[in-house]
Formats: structure tokens, C-alpha cells, sequence
């Protein structure tokens, strides 16, 4: 896979598993216009990647933030025009890790604000440090969620506790983030990574359009009824039955070997 050098983000590929570094650390990792094309520009790449990635793992520069919400030093004195038009740009970053085919694990190695916790609820998952602190605050500011928070953030924790979060623009601790789904686990810094690469791993061993189909599966059918949803797993599911990967998978099962899947 051909990827790019970036202004705002580091890149390292390694068995199929992407770890893309929110690249800022001098101002915590803030989400300025370069930023948004950069992911954009990115997530682009790997609609278009084949089996090349079969995992992301998103996480920050330094020790103290993931990322810090919007860069407002950039977007103090804007235009209402620029402002919206830099917004655009900054919801098709969101919308293209949301809508990815490709699993995404958040490693969020400090805390994630605004912009920045919306990232983390844009991922499939997320593992944390102890010290992190996430929280939207954007209406302490004079504005909102804008970046998917009021729609992922019900959906994580449900919607009582995310009015009372958004309304009061209050932080909270990794403890309540993992208790209350934000998190699925709390490592050591120096772990956080290995962590992630090793779920990483796991899955990138199963079978990838498998994988994808799962995932599209959940996703589609977290938003309507359960009907519904049946029917998005059985129509998923019948997108498998006619793959090489599904007849490997049932060859080395009967063989009792490692199946050897190559996303076809």
C-alpha cells in the first residue's frame, strides 16, 4: 500500500496492521485543517487497499493527550463560511473512520477532548491509559458536538449519562470511561500499545471478509430493529458462503491446521 508522507501523522505498517499517530504533540495532538485532509486523504487509501490493512489502530504523539478536541488558535477569527467550510472537512474525517470497512482499535494514550473523544467513539473499540481523561466540551465554548458525539456517545453509554455529560461539558476518569463502555480496557502506557497490536493481531489472523462482513453487520444493525438486523446478518453472511477464504477456513478446520486466508 502506497501511503504518503504526512504533515499531521505518522504511519507505520506492519502484518497487514496500520497504526496511524495523531502527529501534534507540541499542542496535544489538535485537530486542525491539515488534520482533517490528512485523515481523509488516508482513510480514502484504505477503501481502496484491498487486503493490504486488515487493521487500524489509531493513537497520539507524547504521554499526555490522544488528542485535545478542535485547534482553536487556528480557528479563532474565522469566517461563519470558513468556520462551516472547516467543519466539512473535519465530518468527512469522522464519517470515513465510522463508516470503514476496515476494524478500528483507538489506543488512547492521554486524554481525548472534544474532537478528541470523538474520535475515540468513531473506533470500533478503544484501550486507555489510567490517566486519561475524556470529555465533551464543546457547549462550555458556545458550540456543540459536531464530530458524531451526540450520536456515538448515547450509543456507548447510553442516553441519560451522555445528556448529562454533553450538557454539563464535564470530564470524566478512564475508571467511569471503562465502565461505562467508552473503554474496553485500561493498560499501563508502557503496555498500551502492545495491547492493541496484540488484539490487532488476532484479528488480522481471521479471516478478513469475514471480519468486514461481521463488522458491517453490527454497525448496520445497531440502527434499526431486530428484524431488521437478522436480515443484515443473514445478507452478510451469504456474501461469505461463495469465498475461497470460506472454503480454506473449513479445509484447515478438518485438516486441523492454520487456515491460510487471503481475502478472496
Amino acid at each position: 500500500m502506497d501511503i504518503p508522507a504526512y504533515q499531521t501523522l505518522g504511519t507505520e505498517l506492519d502484518e497487514r496492521i496500520l497504526v496511524v499517530t495523531l502527529n501534534r504533540p507540541e499542542i496535544l495532538n489538535a485537530l486542525n485543517t491539515q488534520m482533517g485532509l490528512d485523515l481523509s486523504d488516508l482513510w480514502h487509501r484504505l477503501a481502496e487497499c484491498g487486503d493490504a490493512v486488515r487493521v487500524v489502530i489509531l493513537t497520539g504523539a507524547g504521554d499526555r493527550a490522544f488528542c485535545a478536541g478542535g485547534d482553536f488558535k487556528e480557528r479563532n477569527g474565522l469566517s461563519d463560511e470558513a468556520w462551516r467550510h472547516q467543519h466539512e472537512i473535519f465530518e468527512h474525517a469522522f464519517l470515513s473512520i465510522i463508516d470503514s470497512t476496515i476494524p478500528v482499535i483507538a489506543a488512547v494514550n492521554g486524554h481525548a477532548f472534544g474532537g478528541g473523544l470523538e474520535f475515540v467513539l468513531a473506533a470500533d473499540f478503544a484501550y486507555g491509559v489510567p490517566h486519561a481523561r475524556f470529555a465533551l466540551t464543546e457547549v462550555s465554548i458556545g458550540i456543540m458536538p459536531g464530530g458524531g458525539g451526540t450520536q456515538t456517545l448515547p450509543r456507548a453509554i447510553g442516553g441519560r449519562r451522555a445528556k448529562e455529560l454533553i450538557l454539563t461539558a464535564r470530564p470524566f476518569t478512564a475508571d467511569k470511561a471503562l465502565d461505562w463502555g467508552v473503554l474496553n480496557q485500561i493498560c499501563e502506557p508502557t503496555e498500551l500499545l502492545k495491547t492493541a497490536k496484540d488484539t490487532a493481531r488476532v484479528i488480522a489472523g481471521n479471516a478478513p471478509l469475514s471480519v468486514r462482513q461481521a463488522k458491517k453487520a453490527i454497525q448496520n444493525g445497531l440502527q434499526v430493529d431486530l428484524h431488521t438486523g437478522l436480515r443484515i446478518e443473514i445478507e452478510a453472511y451469504n456474501h461469505l458462503v461463495p469465498t475461497e477464504d470460506r472454503r480454506e477456513g473449513i479445509r484447515a478446520f478438518v485438516e486441523k491446521r492454520r487456515p491460510a486466508f487471503k481475502g478472496c
